[in-house]
């Protein structure tokens, strides 16, 4: 049985450089359980996927950062791959959206590199996350406890590793909607 998020709005932020699997597979779940999708990022235009290090898709913006608001979505996404938060973290108004959804409550998923601007929004002292490995250090630096599994939810916070996760990921980002 699949959970329903009829009428919920999920925000991706995302930009160049985002793991395409890490985008596309939580969205389609997303819409397949009745949520609508948007696409929220500091471009105007398009973003560039990858796979890994090598370009894939290329996806519209649906929405501008500078247009966007917490308030007008249910949840947030935060997909990986090394550039896309490595350039959303250095970006005041993507941090600040993040910042937004955590201090409202409202569940926040990020995977592998996700992270980044977690740590960036100053939300992460005093929780628990997963990520890519390579973060582990990064997180416990910024006051996080990290642990090694495949999805961590602390919270409003829903935390994952790598692509292998994305099943688990989804199941508890649909669960937390649908709740919230």
């Amino acid at each position: 049985m699949t959970t329903s998020i009829q009428g919920k709005r999920i925000a991706f932020l995302a930009t160049d450089g985002v793991e395409e699997v890490e985008y596309t597979e939580p969205r389609k779940a997303v819409e397949s359980a009745g949520g609508t999708a948007e696409l929220v990022s500091i471009k105007d235009d398009e973003i560039q996927a990858v796979n890994h290090m090598d370009p894939a898709g290329k996806y519209p913006v649906e929405k501008p950062i500078k247009d966007a608001s917490a308030s007008d979505y249910d949840a947030l996404v935060l997909p990986g791959g090394v550039a896309n938060p490595d350039f959303l973290r250095t970006n005041p108004d993507a941090v600040n959206f993040v910042r937004e959804f955590v201090n409202a409550g409202k569940p926040v998923a990020a995977i592998c590199h996700g992270p980044w601007t977690l740590i960036e929004a100053g939300v992460v002292d005093g929780r628990t996350l997963t990520s890519w490995p390579s973060l582990r250090t990064d997180l416990t630096n910024a006051g996080a406890t990290w642990v090694d599994e495949q999805v961590f939810v602390d919270g409003n916070l829903i935390t994952s590793r790598k692509p292998d996760d994305i099943p688990a990921f989804t199941d508890e980002l649909l669960s937390a909607v649908a709740k919230a």
